[in-house]
């Protein structure tokens, strides 16, 4: 079972590498453009909806776990294979669009902070729980 999470992360990888490269093309870039991060949103997704249908068992859900580890040395890896120094060589505008995200997710992180209320602590845990982790 755990294989089946395995297969389903590699299933959300490849379709979001291919829908990355077709974006890439619309847009006229020879590059994926958010491929892993679309492949992470469907697993999230996919995985949600399985829970939600009781068709996601917990060792599938191991399989999943075990890859979400290593998301992001995977990510990671995955930028140092783009050109940075050709991208700051092409003119300002690249670093002047990291800068702008950059002050974007500091401007949201107050307005993330207020959705919500505060939750209550979790409960301590059980024998049980205690052996399963």
């Amino acid at each position: 079972m755990v294989l089946y999470g395995v297969a389903a992360l590699a299933l959300c990888m490849l379709v979001g590498m291919i829908i990355g490269d077709l974006i890439g093309v619309a847009v006229g870039v020879d590059a994926n453009v958010g491929g892993v991060g679309f492949a992470m949103i469907m697993l999230v997704l996919a995985t949600a909806w399985l829970r939600k249908k009781g068709l996601f068992p917990k060792s599938t859900e191991q399989g999943v776990l075990f890859w979400s580890a290593l998301y992001i040395p995977i990510v990671i890896a995955m930028a140092s294979t783009q050109n940075v120094a050709e991208a700051l060589d092409g003119g300002p505008m690249a670093i002047l669009a990291g800068l702008t995200a950059l002050a974007c997710g500091a401007a949201l992180v107050p307005a993330l902070s207020r959705i919500g209320g505060r939750a209550e602590p979790l409960p301590p845990m059980t024998d049980e729980e205690k052996m399963e982790a």
